[in-house]
């Protein structure tokens, strides 16, 4: 069924039938204005914890330089296979 033929059969619903349509609609929405908020609190906790970070190397004075991460890559070239 299309929307529009969703919405033209409404009309055939009695009146106990269009409310209850209408609670399970607003709960489903409300659970995904939920999930939303949830998903841009994580995305909001993470850059607050990157900022957190940000600000402890600063106050304690710890530099990074190029040398740090001289030799951190794994050269292998991965697993062996047998075939």
């Amino acid at each position: 069924m299309t929307l529009q033929e969703i919405i033209k059969s409404l009309d055939n619903l009695s009146i106990e039938d269009k409310t209850s349509l209408l609670k399970i609609l607003e709960s489903q929405l409300s659970q995904i204005k939920e999930q939303e908020k949830q998903l841009q609190n994580r995305g909001d906790s993470f850059w607050q914890g990157v900022l957190k970070f940000r600000e402890t190397i600063k106050r304690e004075g710890i530099e990074f330089t190029d040398e740090d991460f001289a030799n951190l890559r794994d050269s292998s070239p991965g697993r062996e296979v047998d075939l």
